[in-house]
């Protein structure tokens, strides 16, 4: 019996039908899948725009010194970097070289899906902001991170469908969310609403600190035990006392505070102004961390650089500064040296006067030493090969009425700044020699123990 299922020229259609469905089928699986764009080809305008916002939030925020500073512009810095590391060619995850961080699972791109990398830039810095300021922000502060988030991500969407808009918003949102529950953990959490870490009874000891001012306790006398980025960066680098303390007119240690003395009596202008120029007062300015992250921006816009390479930039500098900070802060209670202005007026000058105000926590070793020393190495990696050779104009204290100062190079900026400290008559010089070596150590850790992405722009 014929059937027309039997019949060549129904076989010769049905064998036509599959070799067409199966090109199809072949050329869908060939397709790509969608592609984000590159980090490096993003503009880093919206990032350095927030550091310069992050700068006047901690100025004007209750409770952030230094080092709660300094904690703030680290965790903001790795929020940043992680909402774009997946746009970075060979870039690794901080997730697995931070100091406990593993524990806190980072989400993950959906690999069929294309992401906006500056989009969720914006939305992981302007959420981890807030995170970092919360309680103690004022409602102005906070609208003016909102606006500035809006206004980005206005210009970041043009020519951007709403999907890839909204899934980048998502994912930078939700990097911001595990930064924060990391930071939770680290010993430094809120402390802006409680920085004197009350109690803590300084001992009575000729050598130990005592109030140098109308504030009778030291700033965060545990802030030394807070968890460092990177362990060696405490365990590795912490200074032994060079000098041991004495009264006696033929001791080192009075000869150390005579120096200190004799220093601020013979000042030159330019030496009184370099003390004022790197005092970095809280509440006054965005402390130290902020004006060398101020230095960094500039340096950023100045090279023009990428999304990728302002991105790396900033978490090389925020992790170097929190670590600084936690570093020094340990020496600072380990030896609860006394400050200068108060040995000098007890055994050498009782009407001696410092330049600047002493802050209020003990001599050794010197904060600013401790964070431009690593501030300093890592601007060095950055934009040198190694020399540290790089000359510029720091026009950064222009918005609190100082002139713009000069350096050949980033050893250079760090000297002056150490140098800072005795000009004003608040450090030894042992606290700042110290300092820079304990921060410069630091600075290379982070440089060479983390596997940053090579060859960005």
């Amino acid at each position: 019996m014929f059937s027309i299922f039997n019949s060549p020229k129904y076989l010769f259609k049905l064998l036509i039908l599959l070799v067409v469905v199966g090109f199809i089928q072949s050329c869908s699986k060939d397709q790509p899948l969608p592609e984000s764009q590159e980090t490096e080809t993003y503009s880093a305008k919206h990032l350095t725009d927030f550091y310069s916002l992050v700068c006047k939030i901690t100025k004007n925020t209750p409770g952030f010194f230094p080092p709660q500073a300094a904690r703030a512009y680290g965790y903001i810095s790795i929020a940043n970097y992680e909402a774009v590391r997946n746009g970075i060619e060979n870039a690794v995850s901080l997730n697995t070289q931070l100091n406990g961080f593993s524990n806190y699972p980072l989400p993950t791109p959906n690999a069929d899906a294309e992401y906006n990398w500056a989009i969720a830039s914006n939305a992981a810095v302007a959420k981890m902001m807030i995170y970092m300021y919360d309680k103690n922000l004022k409602n102005e502060d906070r609208l003016k991170i909102q606006d500035l988030e809006s206004a980005n991500l206005t210009l970041l969407s043009s020519n951007v469908s709403q999907d890839i808009i909204e899934r980048s918003i998502a994912y930078g949102k939700s990097v911001a969310d595990v930064i924060y529950d990391y930071s939770k953990t680290d010993g430094g959490h809120e402390s802006y609403l409680a920085p004197f870490q009350l109690p803590y009874t300084v001992p009575n000891d000729p050598h130990c600190w005592v109030p140098t001012s109308a504030t009778l306790n030291p700033l965060s006398p545990k802030w030394g035990s807070n968890r460092p980025f990177l362990a060696n960066n405490i365990t590795k680098v912490q200074p032994t006392m060079p000098v041991a303390f004495s009264i006696e007119k033929s001791s080192e240690f009075y000869k150390e505070a005579m120096f200190v003395y004799n220093t601020v009596q013979n000042n030159s202008s330019e030496q009184i102004e370099i003390a004022k120029y790197w005092a970095d007062d809280p509440f006054a300015t965005c402390t130290p961390t902020g004006h060398t992250f101020a230095i960094l921006t500039q340096i950023l816009q100045e090279e023009r650089v990428t999304l990728s390479k302002a991105s790396v930039a900033y978490a090389r500098m925020g992790i170097a500064e929190n670590d600084a900070f936690i570093a020094c802060w340990k020496g600072k209670y380990d030896y609860l040296l006394i400050r200068p202005v108060s040995y000098i007026q007890r055994y050498i000058d009782p009407s001696f006067k410092t330049v600047i105000g002493t802050p209020p926590f003990p001599a050794y070793t010197s904060g600013h030493s401790c964070e431009m020393g690593a501030g300093s190495r890592i601007l060095t990696d950055l934009f040198t090969e190694g020399s540290g050779d790089y000359p510029f104009t720091d026009y950064s204290q222009l918005q609190f009425g100082f002139a713009a100062r000069s350096f050949r190079n980033f050893d250079q900026l760090a000297e002056e700044c150490a140098k800072s400290r005795l000009y004003g008559g608040i450090h030894y010089t042992f606290d700042n020699d110290k300092g820079l070596i304990v921060g410069k150590a630091i600075g290379d850790n982070v440089n060479k123990e983390i596997k940053w992405p090579l060859f960005i722009r």
